[in-house]
């Protein structure tokens, strides 16, 4: 299975100049608990969590995103993409496209292929996601 197979495709974005208000509103809203910070051009500039917002001091997005954003190919296998978020401890990947966004995966993500039978081998316990 890969990124492809499980990805949402319809990532919702945020701007480096969303407030930190705006953007637990937009988390609210859209049952999500991260997203991509993009330029006006749609280029990646990192990527913002729940924990962020909570844990890190900053009226601002850009003052509270972590950077660089990890991201992987479509054609990434799911047992890749587990162990880049147990070893950079990370609950969500952007798939890229190139240099466009393609796609994000969560934990989520690969805990429904499991739960939908999908044989995935993971050497990382999924506890550790």
């Amino acid at each position: 299975m890969l990124a492809r197979d499980i990805m949402t495709r319809q990532v919702i974005t945020v701007r480096p100049t969303t407030t930190v208000k705006q953007l637990a509103k937009i988390f609210n809203k859209n049952q999500i608990s991260g997203a991509p910070v993009v330029d006006k051009r749609g280029n990646i500039l990192g990527i913002v969590s729940e924990a962020d917002a909570v844990f890190k001091q900053g009226k601002q997005v850009k003052a509270i995103m972590s950077q660089p954003a990890i991201w992987v190919a479509e054609e990434t296998p799911v047992e890749k993409m587990a162990s880049l978020m147990a070893t950079h401890k990370i609950k969500r990947l952007l798939v890229m496209r190139g240099r466009k966004l393609d796609g994000i995966i969560s934990r989520a993500d690969i805990v429904r292929a499991i739960a939908l039978g999908h044989h995935i081998a993971l050497h990382t316990p999924i506890y550790d996601l």
